[in-house]
């Protein structure tokens, strides 16, 4: 028979019996996560692999942890932002071919290359600091190229708080950027 542990109890088992809590908290969380990434990558194989990827951080990082809500928030936070970085490092490995526009002088070329990395830089600083809500519809507008009824439908939204995120990501990219626009 199991025993039913608290998640502040098994936030200190993990120090001490950590491979038993992992287990513990896998077989409570694992499904609960993976609908949360579902909801903005659709993709199965991928969402099972980022879902996975969260539990071994947790187990690898269990020394540092900090949690300072519940664990069920705390790893649900650490789930989405796996999505989200996925999302954002694919969208790069895809745009660096892209990136750079083709300029006969060495000087000029490598100047450019300097100050598309500087811009990607803060663009990702930007985005990153974005609230939760608004930055998960900014990636998928933006990144995954989904409508905003597709985002509404995703994420159980209304079209008119997908638009409304949109505009406030906007404000506040034009505003973290106004130095390069």
């Amino acid at each position: 028979m199991q025993q039913d542990y608290t998640d502040k109890e098994l936030q200190e088992m993990l120090l001490s019996d950590s491979d038993r809590a992992i287990v513990l908290i896998f077989k409570r969380y694992y499904s609960y996560l993976c609908k949360a990434v579902y909801k903005i990558i659709p993709d199965s194989n991928l969402v099972e692999d980022l879902t996975q990827d969260v539990f071994y951080e947790l187990w690898r990082k269990k020394e540092q942890l900090s949690v300072s809500a519940s664990l069920k928030s705390y790893i649900r936070r650490a789930a989405v932002n796996k999505a989200l970085n996925y999302i954002r490092d694919q969208k790069i490995k895809f745009a660096d071919g892209e990136q750079y526009p083709v300029v006969k002088s060495k000087q000029a070329s490598a100047t450019q290359m300097m100050e598309a990395d500087e811009l990607q830089q803060r663009i990702d600083e930007a985005i990153d600091s974005l609230p939760d809500r608004c930055r998960i519809v900014f990636v998928l507008s933006r990144f995954e190229d989904m409508s905003y009824a597709e985002i509404a439908e995703q994420l159980d939204i209304s079209v008119k708080t997908v638009e409304n995120q949109i505009s406030k990501a906007l404000k506040l990219m034009r505003s973290a950027l106004e130095d390069y626009l």
